[in-house]
């Protein structure tokens, strides 16, 4: 059976902890004071969050963050006991988040020196570094760029690590007004906030989209739209719900039209419906993204490097995976155990592909599951997997701590579904640019209509047989028709959404 494992630039999953749905009588008496720990506590859907939040001051606990448009409280509790204390009528689950951050796992970064940059010719119609981007000419955006480089009345929210406000590709593009700070789940947006202070992660994915044209190293796909920092990834590298949950909400009510995430939410590699533990998260993050559809939000994932079929769940048995816990070994999985927010009805879910447009060594797949494909990097491809070629991977901005822990920016090659999404996203928001008034759904449908559809390979696939994990580690088998589980609907193409 084939276990399920993230490799570089998927998020992995930190440690599980005792969530569970709340059962109703009264309030239990509140005990000795522990360590202050955050909650996700659910009102029924629908209702509001009032007689919640009197049974969360009664177990003695504090709403630091109310989303009553979804029936979300974010709470924090030194009550030991708060969990079973709150329960009743008014609260239909509660979760407690700590343990439930999804790390972040980066993966290695290049970075370009400043005598490359300096050297760096490329198209002098286009940026210096043009000529490093071979993602650019896959999905044709000189193409696209010469009928419009996007709309700035289009603004996508970077639920990440936060984007260098300084970068001199990227100063022009952040919508200010609209950047925040969700770590917590509680918003701040001073722009020190929204900044990265450790991970170029959300430098990196904003430049893919929106790099500006300004004769300075790249390009991105939609230099003429603007992106709005969201950060909701913490200084430890890690992902907490509330964050998450926070960032749809807050792109909702901000006038953003897309966001991209490339990042994910679960206590375990996937997060189970059925699962008593794991469904208050489940519940407050598809609350949250469905209420940002119903504001005109498309929600843009990645589908993961894990090399998986999403669409065929076997066994876990690598969760927790910090070595916090002992390894719980789940066989069985089905597809009520699933990754978020790339599985959420709704989300465009993205694979990745390398530089001769096959799907990449690493990244997951699955018929019914991948909706696009799009330019991820593949370092692998032209030795088999036995050795890495940096210029295979996607050239964008990053801004990485010195020795001082003063974030300097730059550029940088990274590899992963991390990087495929934010082509989707781009490409997205230039349709939206050529064609605005389209809703979620259109645009989704639309960006699939226009991709150009790629046809699974005949066989086992495995581009890397000499990788040193092993030469089955990246077998992969796709199935489906034009429509398949390694390309979806086929790659995003940039031209094709404007002409």
């Amino acid at each position: 059976m084939k276990n399920l494992r993230r490799k570089t630039l998927a998020a992995a999953s930190v440690v599980t902890l005792g969530i569970g749905l709340a059962a109703t009588g009264g309030l239990a008496p509140a005990a000795a004071a522990g360590p202050e720990t955050t909650f996700l506590v659910l009102a029924p859907q629908g209702g509001k969050t009032d007689k919640a939040a009197a049974r969360v001051a009664a177990a003695n606990g504090t709403v630091v963050a109310s989303y009553d448009q979804i029936g979300v409280l974010v709470v924090r509790s030194t009550n030991p006991n708060f969990v079973t204390a709150v329960a009743g009528a008014g609260v239909e689950s509660v979760a407690s988040t700590a343990g439930l951050g999804t790390a972040l796992d980066e993966g290695e970064t290049v970075e370009v020196s400043a005598e490359e940059i300096a050297n760096a010719t490329g198209d002098p119609t286009k940026e210096p570094m043009y000529g490093q981007q071979w993602d650019m000419d896959m999905i044709h955006v000189p193409q696209a760029h010469a009928i419009t480089t996007g709309s700035p009345n289009v603004v996508v929210g970077v639920l990440d690590s936060g984007i260098s406000s300084s970068h001199p590709d990227l100063a022009t593009q952040i919508a200010k007004d609209k950047s925040v700070s969700c770590l917590g789940g509680v918003t701040n947006t001073a722009e020190a906030a929204w900044n990265p202070t450790k991970s170029d992660h959300g430098t990196h994915v904003a430049g893919t989209i929106a790099a500006a044209i300004n004769g300075v190293g790249v390009t991105g796909i939609a230099p003429g739209v603007k992106v709005a920092a969201v950060k909701v990834v913490n200084d430890g590298g890690s992902i907490y719900p509330e964050a998450a949950v926070c960032g749809f909400m807050w792109a909702a009510d901000h006038g953003m039209q897309l966001t991209n995430n490339s990042y994910y939410i679960d206590p375990w590699e996937m997060n189970c419906r059925n699962d008593a533990r794991q469904r208050p998260v489940w519940q407050a993050v598809q609350r949250a993204i469905r209420y940002s559809q119903s504001k005109g939000v498309l929600n843009v994932a990645s589908a993961g490097n894990s090399n998986y079929d999403l669409a065929h769940k076997v066994t876990d048995t690598g969760s927790p995976n910090d070595g916090s816990a002992p390894k719980e070994n789940r066989e069985n999985l089905t597809n009520a155990c699933l990754d978020l927010p790339a599985e959420v009805p709704g989300v465009v879910t993205v694979s990745a592909l390398g530089p001769t447009g096959a799907k990449s060594y690493y990244s997951s797949y699955g018929q019914g599951v991948i909706d696009v494909a799009a330019p991820g990097g593949d370092s692998r491809v032209r030795t088999q997997g036995a050795s890495p070629t940096t210029a295979d991977q996607i050239l964008s901005t990053i801004a990485l701590p010195n020795a001082e822990g003063v974030m300097v920016n730059g550029y940088g090659y990274k590899q992963g579904t991390s990087m495929s999404g934010p082509h989707a996203t781009g490409v997205a928001a230039l349709a939206l640019s050529a064609h605005p008034g389209m809703t979620p759904g259109q645009l989704a449908s639309f960006l699939e209509r226009t991709a150009v559809a790629q046809s699974c390979p005949a066989g086992v696939f495995n581009l890397a047989p000499l990788h040193p994990n092993g030469p089955h580690a990246y077998d992969a088998t796709c199935s489906g028709g034009a429509r398949n589980g390694f390309y979806g609907a086929g790659i995003v193409d940039a031209y094709n959404v404007v002409k």
